[in-house]
C-alpha cells in the first residue's frame, strides 16, 4: 500500500501544476478544475515521488537552475511506497476512502519536446507516468492512502 505524496492540478496545459492539500476527483472526468481533466484515457495521472527524487539529484548534479519538485511534470498525484511501474492497464486504484482509479495508459507519446522538458531538460511522464480513468469520485487528500485493489 502506498499514498498520496502531493496533489497537483492547473487551470492551464503545459506548465508545472500547482501543489493542493486536497482536491475532488470527479467520475468519468478527473480532477476537478484540472486542464487535463475529462481527456478520456488520461483523465488523472500519476508518479511515484521515487522518481521525482532521481530527477532532483541529477538536477543537483547538474547544478540546474530549474526547481524540480512534484507537479512540475504535470502529473496529477506524486505517489509515495507504491510500485506504479508493476501495474498494467486495467488495474483499479483506491484512493483515499472512496474514490477508485482505473489504470487506462501507460507512459505518453511525446512527438515533440514538450513546456515541461524545456524547462526541466528532461520529461520523464513518457517512461515514468501512469494514467487512469475516474470510475468513482471522491475528495482526495495529501497523505491519503493508494492501494491497489484485487478483483
Amino acid at each position: 500500500m502506498g499514498r498520496i505524496f502531493s496533489i497537483n492540478f492547473s487551470s492551464k496545459k503545459g506548465v508545472p501544476k500547482e501543489q493542493a492539500r486536497k482536491a475532488l476527483l470527479v467520475k468519468d472526468h478527473g480532477i476537478k478544475d484540472d486542464a487535463h481533466a475529462g481527456t478520456p484515457v488520461r483523465q488523472v495521472s500519476l508518479l511515484d515521488m521515487e522518481s521525482v527524487r532521481g530527477q532532483i539529484a541529477d538536477a543537483k548534479a547538474k547544478k540546474a537552475s530549474v526547481v524540480i519538485r512534484p507537479g512540475v511534470y504535470a502529473e496529477n498525484i506524486t505517489t509515495e511506497g507504491i510500485d506504479l511501474a508493476a501495474l498494467r492497464i486495467g488495474d483499479k486504484l483506491r484512493v483515499g476512502k472512496i474514490a477508485v482509479l482505473q489504470i487506462s495508459k501507460i507512459g505518453k507519446e511525446c512527438h515533440s519536446r514538450c513546456a515541461i522538458y524545456h524547462q526541466v531538460g528532461d520529461c520523464i511522464m513518457p517512461r515514468k507516468g501512469i494514467f487512469a480513468e475516474v470510475l468513482e469520485g471522491g475528495e482526495i487528500n495529501v497523505g491519503d492512502s493508494i492501494e491497489k485493489l484485487t478483483d
